[in-house]
């Protein structure tokens, strides 16, 4: 790969304060990209990034309010030009190691809401930019639970199956336009979110992946940056694997 590409280049991520959109705004920034940071968690994202003070530009905003999503994106775009890269990791668990018949609804909807129309309300707000130009990089972080479904864990992969579903069809309708949309289904990444499940329910998933082993976060963000680097060019509407063995479709 050709690391001299992203002193050029232009990313948004969402979920960037923390678990694997932290990690990755950290990896754009230090190959010389230049990143809008999206997220509720202001301090956070101030404290971590103060370093790239240039290049890390803040948001504080909810991906669910399309009002907020596209003011934040119009403001990045007017200060860089452009935007050639959008990455959506903001997401929640919501409860988990529950069965079907004990979910709160709301607890359903604000899963669907941040993990499933989070991604559409950024790629709404951020495709005329990328139409312009000709060019474009969508990375869409779904889950292994969105193929397999992890039970005790509804909302979830129910959520993470809608995005594959949505990467799909994006793929297809952009196909023609220089802009790819893909996405990344990771088993267990030791992350905060991981961290903050319960323990019987961590293991059900670990005990699913032939290595027996979670993900590193290293291993993400690499797969991760070649998704949307200028090789992959060829690859659109598809969803890449990251899990130790578990998914081999």
């Amino acid at each position: 790969m050709d690391i001299n590409q992203w002193k050029n280049k232009t990313a948004i991520v969402t979920g960037a304060a923390h678990g694997l959109g932290f990690a990755l705004s950290q990896r754009l920034l230090e190959l010389g990209a230049t990143l809008a940071l999206f997220d509720q968690d202001e301090v956070i994202l101030e404290q971590a990034f103060r370093s790239h003070i240039n290049e890390a530009h803040i948001y504080d905003l909810d991906v669910t309010n399309f009002t907020e999503v596209a003011k934040a994106v119009t403001d990045f775009a007017n200060k860089v030009s452009k935007v050639d890269i959008l990455i959506n990791c903001a997401g929640v668990a919501g409860r988990t190691n529950i069965k079907s018949h004990e979910v709160a609804l709301d607890d359903f909807d604000r899963v669907m809401a941040v993990n499933v129309k989070g991604c559409l309300i950024t790629l709404k707000a951020v495709i005329p930019f990328m139409l312009k130009q000709h060019y474009g990089r969508i990375l869409h972080i779904a889950s292994i639970s969105g193929k397999d479904g992890n039970a005790g864990m509804l909302a979830y992969s129910t959520s993470k199956a809608a995005v594959i579903g949505m990467t799909k069809v994006q793929g297809k309708e952009y196909a023609e336009t220089g802009i790819t949309v893909n996405a990344l289904a990771p088993a267990v990444i030791k992350t905060q979110l991981v961290e903050e499940l319960p323990e019987e329910q961590v293991k059900y998933m670990i005990d699913k992946i032939p290595m027996k082993r979670c993900g590193t976060v290293k291993e993400f963000v690499e797969m991760a940056t070649f998704i949307v680097s200028e090789e992959n060019s060829f690859s659109t509407g598809f969803t890449y694997d990251l899990s130790g063995g578990r998914a081999v479709y």
